[in-house]
């Protein structure tokens, strides 16, 4: 695998690989040292155009547990911010001899010009771009449902007949679309759940079904509940009336969270609005995955790490 870009372009065997590996790397989370040398002399480096803290701090764990040495490069302060161009932020990392790039990007579509200009022959990671895509979050999520429902038996396994129903703000989301096509190729069923207004206008060729009513979603028993987190950063409209109405119909309120089956999981990307879109009952209770994607999150970008830098890499 050359670069890690999209979860559209992951086939059903990279993606189970994907998993597979983190399970192992969950293994090693766990050792009293937990550090393997694999990307000893490698050379990662974290550009990130977006704050971000959970992701960076993710990326950073993930290349230190495999030894790597970590340069994080961050746009604010920095060249970027008086006018230099990706090409030569590019081209700067390169003569550093970055062996591999985390990049966070504001404009979508900006990693894949990373990966495909030539201005720099490193493994390229896309760590969220614009509303397009966040693979390694899918990935976290991935992992994370897997092990929920298949706990030990997960390895080799898919999603298989899981119902995951993701609601909130799918219009900005970049977690929502990674994770349609993640979880479908899978074989998850997925349902999407959102105001009509904070739906795109084209979703032709969304391999889900589409609701505006939560509390029919909630009746028909998802196995999983993933809440997206509204973004009010690239909301330059208004798209729902206020805050108190989209939490009364669109929030995973105490009463909603009491109707989900016991055996349903509740996930979020964070971080979240408590109130808003998520309860403090539902966040924190035991059917809630949030802090277990976090630590997942460690697990599957050492993954994605390990199989972009470690040898000969190939194209996928």
């Amino acid at each position: 695998m050359k670069h890690l870009l999209s979860t559209k372009d992951l086939s059903r065997d990279d993606a189970i690989t994907l998993l597979d590996i983190a399970e192992d790397m969950a293994d090693v989370s766990t050792r009293e040292v937990r550090k393997l040398p694999t990307l000893r002399g490698k050379t990662v480096v974290n550009l990130f155009f977006e704050d971000s803290t959970r992701t960076r701090i993710s990326f950073e764990a993930a290349a230190k547990r495999l030894s790597a040495d970590v340069i994080n490069f961050s746009a604010k302060g920095s060249s970027v911010s008086k006018g230099e161009s990706l090409k030569d932020t590019a081209q700067t990392l390169a003569a550093i001899g970055a062996d591999g790039v985390v990049i966070r990007h504001p404009a979508s579509g900006a990693p894949q010009v990373l990966a495909t200009s030539g201005w720099i022959d490193a493994g390229i990671i896309n760590a969220g771009d614009g509303t397009h895509e966040h693979p390694t979050q899918a990935l976290l999520d991935a992992f994370t449902i897997r092990r929920r429902l298949h706990k030990a038996a997960s390895r080799g396994k898919g999603l298989d007949g899981v119902t995951v129903t993701i609601v909130g703000d799918v219009l900005h989301s970049r977690v929502a679309r990674s994770n349609l096509w993640l979880l479908t190729t899978l074989g998850a069923e997925v349902t999407m759940v959102a105001p009509p207004t904070l739906f795109p206008m084209d979703m032709t060729g969304w391999p889900a079904a589409v609701s505006f009513d939560l509390d029919d979603a909630i009746d028909a028993g998802p196995d999983v509940i993933m809440m997206l987190r509204i973004q009010q950063e690239r909301m330059n409209a208004a798209f729902f009336p206020n805050s108190r109405e989209y939490s009364r119909r669109w929030g995973l309120d105490d009463e909603r969270f009491a109707r989900l089956a016991p055996t349903s999981i509740v996930m979020h990307p964070g971080p979240m609005n408590r109130g808003l879109e998520i309860s403090s009952a539902a966040a924190d209770s035991a059917a809630s995955t949030v802090l277990e994607q976090v630590a997942n999150g460690v697990s599957i970008r050492m993954a994605a790490l390990y199989l972009l830098m470690s040898g000969d890499r190939e194209e996928s």
